[in-house]
């Protein structure tokens, strides 16, 4: 199969390990990556979307936990717009007023979409340093539909990943269309980056039923197998650790002990 290079990547809970094959010729393996083949450029535009979609992703695990805030806005009748250019100037204003209030706030991710039902263009967001009260109060368009903070626990056919905000972060991703034009999201600078190991040599023949070793305290939960030889594995924190507790497992001998005596 030729020579081999893993790719390591943690955003948030989530770690990501790529491992694809690299050139014979090639002699440091950190500046190996997949090699892509296109048969069409409709090939090539699909490849393009997934990279932006898993960029999205792992900005959002990265930055997002229980504390932030997730936003749903929509506009009155009064101050209803039509354009999606009138709407990203309406969705600039909300920010700098939350940034005059919360100095040091981060917007993850805002994102402007059209209802299913209405054709109404409104706004989702995440933001971190912003309390319920002052994110409702800052907003002068029309009604807050939702402001909670997101799940410490969310499953995926089952399955407990914590704090894995993928589900949200392809929901907020697919709300760009053409008609809006530009950037898909907006998001403010101060955001911290995934954790992109550099890709080193892997000489171990790892298969779609044969995973590399999970990290530490993490569970795998996807695995999957590209073109040329390329496997993708998902591990995610375990939930558990997340919470910041231990596995309730029935208490410790010691308090079993102290719950005797007390008897």
């Amino acid at each position: 199969m030729g020579r081999r290079v893993m790719r390591v990547t943690y955003s948030g809970a989530v770690c990501e390990v790529e491992i694809y094959s690299m050139p014979d010729g090639m002699a440091d393996p950190s500046k190996a990556k997949p090699r892509e083949r296109f048969k069409c450029e409709e090939d090539r535009a699909r490849h393009r979307d997934m990279m932006s979609r898993r960029r999205n992703a792992r900005d959002i695990n990265e930055n997002c936990g229980p504390w932030t805030l997730y936003l749903t806005l929509t506009m009155s009748d009064e101050c209803e717009v039509h354009t999606f250019g009138e709407a990203r100037q309406i969705q600039r204003n909300y920010i700098r007023r939350l940034q005059r209030a919360c100095p040091g706030m981060q917007v993850v991710r805002a994102v402007m979409g059209r209802g299913k039902n209405t054709s109404r263009i409104h706004f989702h967001m995440l933001v971190n340093g912003v309390d319920k009260e002052t994110a409702i109060a800052k907003w002068n368009d029309g009604s807050v539909v939702r402001a909670d903070n997101l799940r410490a626990h969310n499953r995926y056919g089952g399955v407990d990943h914590g704090r894995d905000y993928t589900g949200l972060a392809n929901y907020l991703f697919d709300h760009w269309t053409p008609e809006q034009g530009g950037n898909r999201w907006t998001s403010t600078r101060n955001l911290r980056k995934p954790d992109a190991r550099p890709p080193v040599e892997h000489f171990k023949r790892n298969t779609l039923n044969k995973p590399p070793a999970a990290p530490k305290c993490h569970i795998l939960v996807e695995s999957r197998a590209g073109e040329y030889g390329y496997l993708y594995y998902k591990y995610v924190r375990r939930p558990d650790m997340d919470a910041g507790v231990k596995a309730k497992r029935g208490g410790s001998g010691k308090k079993k002990k102290a719950a005797r005596r007390r008897e």
